[in-house]
């Protein structure tokens, strides 16, 4: 999610700091975005230029059809075969864009074909129309007329739209502005009344004219070749190649990328560029990488490292599945049974987090990633560890954390709603609750449309049961999750182990397996 397109729900669903302002002023820093790979490029310009050359060779054609309606007519078969080959190649330019704008899959070939078609047809007519009014001018009116200005766009066009390498540039645009020389030359020797009137300025003219813009545009496409080697190489971090955004949180973005060796997938995650100057922000980057390393339930981290221009990141192994949040929106509120089977391993990943020694704090949908991992499926993974913290740390006069409330305002426990609770287990505990009620009716125990709503209802109000939205639930997991979100940390379920044994008990624990599992991912293979 990008911050422009957050809605405001999406925004309240988002970890939040609050705190009293701080003079933070971040260090500017830019994270390079490359272009893309060689082949959706090649098409993608390919369309550009498609669309420019259809544009000019549509306008030019009006012109001479009202230059026929208005002015004399066309008499001489030249001028009717000119017509017609500029109307017939234009209707072809038209097809190109329209191929390359389809939905079809190119392939190399076709590619080829269309690159050739879009810059050979347009010479090709330039040559026929040159030869015939060069050879008038010169026949009837004894003055020497060869406009170069169709040759030096058609030169610029390729230039600036199609990626090339430096030899296959020189190769293309020379041959592009050589031609009208070719041509001149001909004519000069083939036709004495073009050899009458052509004197040899004339001719060195078109020729330095010709060479400067070879020259140009292949000096253009090996700059802009260089730029985006200089972009490629900006994308590396050490052996790993960004390949897109997966997504924002808080506090970095995120990558899918590939190793370069291996040729596996991987995610990446760096600071975002506006909280590299945060030292707090840094400590929790830090921390998430050292507490995820540490424990072995989670996605396993796999290098951490820091580029040369100060971005801090670290690999993790690639997740192919769905967030808890995309799997609710997407097919709605899940089966008692399922969700139980979920809890129950978010249970295991906590409850080893808690054993040493570190509170989550940020346990929501969003943070939670469905995967298939070694051929099971409805495997549950918590990610974000950027707020965890050791169990019941003692406050520090001096730390900046003092006074904060951290969490995701829909998620986030009373005691950190109120924002000076100590870290303790409980704290998950309450968030996994508010999970649960999310998984079995959609939405949140509490809906507001500011923070502050949020915390004053996690503070003071009661949800209402989970029974009244979704009648499907049973009465004993309605009482484990009503019992988890009591207010009072004491009141609540006190350790994970303790909550997976409730939740094991319940009528329905047994009822969703790996089979069933497996059969609800086949139904939805496409959708998925």
């Amino acid at each position: 999610m990008s911050g422009d397109a957050f809605s405001e729900a999406d925004a309240l669903a988002e970890t939040v700091e609050i705190s009293i302002p701080q003079a933070v002023t971040p260090a500017r820093q830019e994270v390079a975005r490359g272009p893309e790979e060689v082949f959706p490029l090649w098409r993608q310009r390919l369309r550009l230029a498609a669309m420019v050359l259809l544009a000019g060779s549509a306008v030019l054609l009006c012109r001479r059809v009202l230059q026929t309606a208005f002015g004399p007519s066309i008499d001489s078969a030249a001028d009717w075969l000119l017509f017609w080959c500029h109307a017939a190649v234009t209707a072809i330019l038209g097809l190109f864009s329209v191929l390359l704008f389809s939905r079809q899959p190119s392939s190399l070939s076709r590619l080829v074909i269309a690159e050739a078609a879009l810059f050979g047809l347009p010479a090709v007519l330039f040559l026929a129309s040159q030869y015939f009014l060069t050879l008038r001018s010169c026949e009837e009116f004894g003055v020497f007329s060869f406009p170069v200005a169709p040759w030096v766009i058609l030169a610029l066009v390729y230039a600036l739209f199609i990626p090339s390498t430096l030899a296959r540039a020189s190769v293309v645009i020379g041959t592009i502005t050589m031609l009208p020389v070719v041509l001149l030359l001909g004519m000069y020797l083939l036709q004495p009344s073009v050899a009458l009137v052509v004197t040899l300025d004339d001719f060195m003219n078109i020729v330095l004219v010709s060479l400067l813009v070879a020259i140009g545009g292949v000096i253009g496409v090996n700059k802009i070749e260089l730029l985006q080697r200089e972009a490629s190489r900006a994308k590396q971090l050490g052996q790993y190649r960004l390949t897109r955004r997966l997504g924002s949180g808080g506090m970095g973005d995120v990558f899918l990328a590939e190793h370069e060796m291996l040729k596996r997938p991987c995610v990446v995650k760096l600071i975002r560029p506006d909280k590299v100057g945060d030292e707090n922000t840094l400590a929790r980057f830090h921390r998430e990488v050292q507490t995820t390393a540490r424990l072995s339930h989670w996605n396993t981290v796999l290098d951490y490292g820091r580029t040369q221009e100060g971005t801090f990141y670290y690999v993790m192994e690639y997740l192919p599945g769905m967030t808890m949040a995309e799997m609710v929106q997407k097919y709605g509120p899940l089966l008692p049974e399922r969700a139980i089977y979920f809890l129950l391993q978010l249970c295991d990943a906590l409850r080893e987090a808690h054993e040493a020694g570190f509170v989550h704090r940020d346990v929501k949908p969003e943070n939670i990633i469905i995967a298939q991992r070694g051929g099971v499926h409805d495997v549950a993974k918590i990610l974000d560890f950027g707020l965890v913290e050791p169990i019941a740390r003692a406050p520090d006069p001096s730390s900046t954390d003092d006074g904060l409330i951290t969490g995701s305002p829909l998620f986030m426990s009373p005691e950190q709603a109120g924002g000076g609770g100590v870290a303790d287990p409980r704290t998950d505990i309450y968030s996994l609750a508010a999970v649960a009620y999310y998984m079995l009716t959609g939405q949140p125990p509490f809906v507001g449309r500011h923070v502050v709503e949020l915390v004053h209802a996690h503070l003071r109000m009661e949800p209402v049961p989970v029974s009244q939205v979704n009648s499907q639930v049973p009465r004993d997991l309605e009482q484990v999750i009503h019992t988890c979100l009591a207010k009072n940390p004491d009141d609540r379920v006190q350790d994970m182990t303790a909550l997976a044994q409730l939740l094991a008990r319940c009528e329905v624990a047994t009822s969703w397996s790996r089979a069933c599992a497996a059969q609800w991912w086949r139904e939805r293979a496409g959708a998925a």
